[in-house]
């Protein structure tokens, strides 16, 4: 949830030329992945839970496409991406984590 405001903070410093974009792509990604991990963990089955958590960790991974593509076009300043780049990691790390625990 914390990368999600991260996102949508960061987000605000794209051109309005992206809304439709890259701002639409980072932050539906981004909201997928909380709402994934909790869709997940309702169900009912381990099986569920863990097809959820995979889909989580390849909605971090669009995210972390997209910053770098944003970084690259010069649309967002490195810096200003580096905080929501290391929230990504660690999430990234809790993630597999979870799934190897599941599995």
């Amino acid at each position: 949830m914390d990368m999600a405001e991260m996102i949508y903070t960061l987000t605000e410093q794209l051109p309005d030329s992206e809304r439709y974009g890259l701002v639409s792509q980072l932050r539906r990604a981004v909201v997928s992945i909380p709402s994934n991990i909790a869709e997940g963990y309702g169900r009912s089955h381990r099986g569920d839970y863990l097809r959820h958590l995979s889909v989580a960790r390849g909605s971090l991974m669009e995210v972390e496409t997209q910053l770098t593509l944003s970084v690259r076009l010069k649309l967002l300043e490195r810096d200003a991406t580096i905080p929501v780049w290391e929230m990504t990691q660690r999430v990234g790390q809790m993630l597999t984590k979870l799934i190897q625990s599941l599995s």
